[in-house]
This record gives structure tokens, C-alpha cells and sequence, in this order.
């Protein structure tokens, strides 16, 4: 029940009094939003004043933001390489950061074709469980009886590794689970889990997904909430279900745990929650058994009120997937963060995936803006770039995120491409347009994220009549043909195998991916022949979570892992090309004049 209108909130009001007071704080921050930049910068620069980072650079102690401006320089990870890697090695003098660098935090190892080591200290936990903690009391606003039952979410851990110096390394989701902010945090009746920590900590991710899953099976009622930390997560969960309904339905049925399951306080911990459930069983079993898999997510878990996942950026493509399981259950995305920084959370967490925007918490780290032009060469450290603070973008105008951290991080360039769409109070509100970088590239031609994308959601309307959607996909630019060409693999659900798309539909997708490809692409196919036509190769269904897996055997982790959007590896291509059951070309060449298009 909501409390006192006299401590409401401009955003609504509140379910409680905790709530209150998180909302309380996200008002004064947002309408602070400046002078709280400034004092996290001084902070900032304060406590690190003595790196020597910060003595390199000359600082000499100042905090004000024109010193900073003009004497440090933006910089990429690779600038950063050479200290990181001495931290790495052992050295414990304060290089970056004046606190102790308790661990790295590793990307997640398919943004940039390498797992980068992000330094962080003790306090930043602090910081991102703050973050968490105002997670719920806004989606309380939306969704009113989150205290009435459970969340079934689908969370991992990977096992870390140590630097040669002995520090930890490791996803940023496996140091917050195996923190006592999250081991022992308190009872909150607004966020309680389907799954033991037991479960969740488990490193092998069959048993950790098996008790998940049973956990959550045995507790279907009182599910109000079905989560994963990307969308792909918790497609992999349904397929889970799919292969291993019938061992779990014995389980329920008996009250004992499959022998495959073997960590030990994972059996000790199932073995006070499984309990004999004959009816329980029988209807798993009815509803699994079904031909369709349609609506399965409200099929079992009935009084799921969303799907918390992120559906941002690379993740929207599995929005129809989501949408045909869970019979168009709101999708929400509530937090933007990174391995280098928590950034800000969805103060409309309910709203549409297309329009989702996140507000920039400015007590997170000191933010800046580099407004990002596609057709820029770029900036040398002759001519620096002119930054933008936080409270001075404009809206409309796409950015790139630079972030200065109390980790040590100083005008760090993030690599994600921003739009700003409005603001809160004055803190700016922004869509997540793409992580920069180029994908696709066989002559003069440069292909993104967004654009192939967009390219896939054009051509698989194609698809529709057939009752068929691309569930998953990836790309490689072919050079070995001459000229080159785009290659991409399809995996499709064909809801109906009698009525499924034809070589020609196929070919048709082809065509429709390369009039949807920027100007130049076209150009080179039609006028300089120096692209040759795009491929569909169509693969087994099962192949991306053979490709998941793979990954995940070479270190990458089940929590952070995302789909390479283009793939050069050849073990992954070998893996590819042995799943494929059908190829298409693009039977005619796309539009092109050299006029620009409207």
C-alpha cells in the first residue's frame, strides 16, 4: 500500500517508506545533477591526487574542472594498457588509484574481441549496490504487489582467475554475487529470488541452471517476475526447459535431486527445499509435452506480471522470441551499466523497448560527452576533442560516453553511442544506440551494429507470412571470394514446418538486407563491383547455443555473454559452416544513385 502522500514523490507515490526515501535521493541527485558532478570530480581528484597517474599529467593537486579539462587527455584502453598491466603483474604502488586495487573486472570478452581488465577498489561495491538499491522502489511506481510473491531470475557466477600479481579477474555480476552485499544482503519482501545463493554461486552452469529451474518450477504460483541479465539468457533458459523437462518432472514428482547435480551445498541446500509433488509433475509434464511452445512462460509461471531483461541495443532482436514465449509480456529494462562504471537506471521501466531511456545517476563517477559524428576522422592529440558535462547535452544529439571513475579511470573513452531523448529534472535521459565500432567492412564499405541490425529486422518481415523469425544471427565479411562479400548466419523458428520460407523468400532476404546497407555499400556492389552478393546460410536450430557454449569452455561468462555480431574465428566459423542446412544469395544487385537518400 502506498504511503503518506506527504512524503509522495514527484515520480509517484511510493509503495513504503524505504521506497521513499529512494526516491527522495533520486530527486536530489537529478536536480543537482551539476553540483553533484562537480563534487564527485573534486572527490575524485582528491583522493587520487598522489597517483601517479595524476602527477604524470601535472596536475598538481588541483580539482576544479578546467585544470582537468585541459591537462588530462581523453583516453582508449589501449592508452591505459601498459599501467594496467603493471598492476596486473604486482605492482601495489598507486598507479591509478590512492585505494588499493582489490580486483579486475573483466569485460565481457565479445565487445572488442578481447577481455579487458577494468581496475576497481573495495568502494565501488558500495556505489553499485546503491544503484540496486533504487532499482525496485521504481518499478514499485508501475507495478503494484511485487511484495506478494517471488522473481524467478536467472543468475550465474564464473569461476575467476588471478592476474600473474595475484589479483582476482572476473566478471563484474560474479564479484557483486559473491559479495556479502549480495551473499547476506538483508530480507526485502519487494526482492526476494526463486533461486538459493546456493544455486546462484554454484560455478558449474548446468547444476546452477538445473536447481534454478526447479526452484522455480516448484515455486510457479508465486512467480510474479522471470529475469535474466540479457534477453539471450533467458531465451537459453526456455531451451534448457526444453531439453531436460522430463528429468526435472522426475525430480518434482520423487522429492530427489537428479545425481547429475553433485556440488554438495547445492545438494544439502535442495535437499530442505525439494519436496514429493505428483500434481506438480503431471503438470509440467502436460504442458512441455504440448507441440507449441507458445505462451510457455505464462503457461507455467501464470502470474508473471514482466520480463526483466535487457532488450537494448544488439539484445532487441530477440524481442519477437520473448514476445512468442511469454505471450507479449512487458519486457523491462531497469539499469545501464558497464564493467568500468554503473552509469544510471529506467525511471519507465515499463515502457516499450524502442523508447527505453536511462537517466545518468551523477553520483555514480564524473561524466562527460564526446559528440559523435559517423563521418568524423576522428581526433589526434594535436587537435583534442571539446566535451560536453553532463548537464549540457542537448537532446536529439548522439554522444560517446567518457567517464572519469574513482577506480583510477580518468576521461576514459566507454565505447557506447548515446542519444539523448530528454531529461529528468537536469540530469539527461538517453536511448542506447550501439556500441562503436564496425562490424562489416569489404572495401571502402563499413557496416555497424545498428545497421545490420536493422538490415536482419527488414529483411525477416519477409518472414511473417511464412510464420517464421530469425531467432538468432551473426556475420563475417568473406574476402576469399573475389570480390568479397557478406555472409550471414540465420537461425529461424518456423512455427509451421508444412508452410516454412522457400529459396526463393530466402533470396528475396538477401536482397532486402542489402537495400537496407548504408550508401557506400550499395555503391560498391552496383557501381564499383568491389562487393559481391550477400549470403544467408542457414543454420540447425540449437547452433548459437552450441556457440554460447563453446565461448563459455573458453572463459567467457554465462552472465555477460552477448552473440558476436561478426565472427572471424576459425574454430567458431568451422563450428558455423558445419551447421548449415541451406544457403541463399541475393538474386539482383540493390538500389543506387548517387544522390544521397532521403
Amino acid at each position: 500500500m502506498a504511503v503518506d502522500s506527504a512524503i509522495s514523490s514527484p515520480l509517484g507515490p511510493p509503495a513504503c517508506e524505504k521506497d521513499a526515501k529512494a526516491l527522495r535521493f533520486i530527486e536530489e541527485m537529478t536536480r543537482n545533477a551539476d553540483s553533484v558532478q562537480e563534487r564527485v570530480l573534486s572527490d575524485i581528484l582528491t583522493q587520487n591526487s598522489q597517483t601517479e597517474y595524476l602527477r604524470r599529467v601535472k596536475l598538481n593537486g588541483a580539482t576544479d574542472r578546467d585544470s582537468f579539462k585541459s591537462k588530462l587527455p581523453v583516453i582508449t584502453y589501449e592508452d591505459l594498457q601498459p599501467e594496467i598491466q603493471r598492476i596486473a603483474n604486482g605492482d601495489r604502488t598507486a598507479i591509478l588509484s590512492a585505494h588499493p586495487i582489490s580486483e579486475f573486472l573483466t569485460s565481457s570478452g565479445t565487445s572488442a574481441g578481447e577481455r579487458k581488465l577494468m581496475p576497481t577498489i573495495k568502494e565501488e561495491l558500495d556505489r553499485r549496490q546503491l544503484l540496486y538499491s533504487l532499482l525496485m522502489p521504481v518499478m514499485n511506481l508501475y507495478v503494484p504487489g511485487l511484495d506478494k510473491g517471488k522473481g524467478l531470475y536467472f543468475l550465474f557466477v564464473k569461476s575467476e582467475t588471478r592476474t600473474p600479481g595475484g589479483l582476482l579477474a572476473r566478471p563484474v555480476l560474479t564479484s557483486y554475487y559473491k559479495s556479502e552485499h549480495f551473499k547476506t544482503r538483508p530480507y526485502d519482501p519487494y526482492n526476494v529470488y526463486t533461486s538459493p545463493n546456493e544455486a546462484i554461486l554454484c560455478p558449474d552452469s548446468y547444476q546452477s541452471m538445473y536447481t534454478q529451474m526447479l526452484c522455480g518450477l516448484q515455486d510457479r504460483h508465486q512467480v510474479l517476475r522471470v529475469g535474466a541479465v540479457f534477453a539471450s539468457g533467458l531465451l537459453r533458459a526456455i531451451r534448457f526447459l526444453q531439453l531436460n523437462w522430463r528429468q526435472l518432472s522426475q525430480d518434482i514428482e520423487t522429492g530427489t535431486l537428479n545425481q547429475k547435480v553433485t556440488d554438495p551445498s547445492l545438494r544439502e541446500c535442495m535437499g530442505k527445499i525439494l519436496k514429493p509433488d505428483p500434481e506438480l509433475a503431471r503438470f509440467v509434464r502436460h504442458e512441455c509435452s504440448k507441440e507449441s511452445w507458445e505462451g510457455i512462460i505464462t503457461r507455467i509461471w501464470p502470474n508473471t506480471k514482466y520480463l526483466d531483461v535487457i532488450v537494448t541495443g544488439a539484445m532487441a532482436q530477440y524481442i519477437p522470441t520473448l514476445d512468442y514465449y511469454s505471450g507479449g509480456l512487458p519486457k523491462a529494462c531497469t539499469m545501464y551499466a558497464s564493467s568500468e562504471c554503473y552509469f544510471g537506471l529506467n525511471l519507465n521501466p515499463m515502457c516499450k523497448p524502442s523508447e527505453v531511456s536511462y537517466t545518468i545517476m551523477p553520483n555514480m563517477a564524473y561524466f562527460e560527452f564526446l559528440p559523435h559524428d559517423p563521418n568524423s576522422a576522428g581526433f589526434t592529440r594535436d587537435s583534442p576533442p571539446k566535451l560536453v558535462d553532463l548537464v549540457d547535452v542537448e537532446i536529439g544529439k548522439e554522444y560517446e560516453l567518457v567517464i572519469t571513475t574513482y577506480a583510477g579511470l580518468c576521461r576514459y573513452r566507454v565505447g557506447d553511442i548515446l542519444r539523448v531523448t530528454g531529461f529528468h529534472n537536469s540530469a539527461p535521459q538517453f536511448h542506447f544506440v550501439r556500441r562503436k565500432n564496425v562490424l562489416l567492412s569489404i572495401d571502402s564499405d563499413k557496416t555497424d551494429e545498428a545497421e545490420l541490425q536493422k538490415a536482419v529486422e527488414n529483411a525477416s518481415r519477409l518472414l511473417r507470412e511464412f510464420n517464421t523469425s530469425v531467432v538468432e544471427y551473426t556475420s563475417y565479411a568473406d574476402t576469399k571470394t573475389i570480390p568479397g562479400h557478406y555472409v550471414i548466419y540465420w537461425e529461424l523458428l518456423v512455427k509451421d514446418a508444412a508452410n516454412s520460407p522457400t529459396d526463393d523468400v530466402l533470396k528475396q532476404c538477401c536482397l532486402a538486407m542489402e537495400e537496407s546497407m548504408n550508401s557506400v555499400y550499395r555503391q560498391g556492389r552496383v557501381a564499383d563491383n568491389s562487393i559481391g552478393p550477400l549470403e544467408i546460410r542457414v543454420v540447425k536450430n540449437g547452433t548459437f547455443e552450441e556457440l554460447m557454449d563453446y565461448a563459455i569452455s573458453r572463459g567467457a561468462s554465462i552472465n555477460q555473454y552477448k552473440v558476436p555480431r561478426c565472427v572471424n574465428f576459425t574454430p567458431i566459423m568451422e563450428l558455423l559452416d558445419s551447421r548449415v542446412v541451406s544457403t541463399h544469395f541475393s538474386p539482383a544487385l540493390p538500389h543506387w544513385t548517387p544522390e544521397r537518400r532521403r
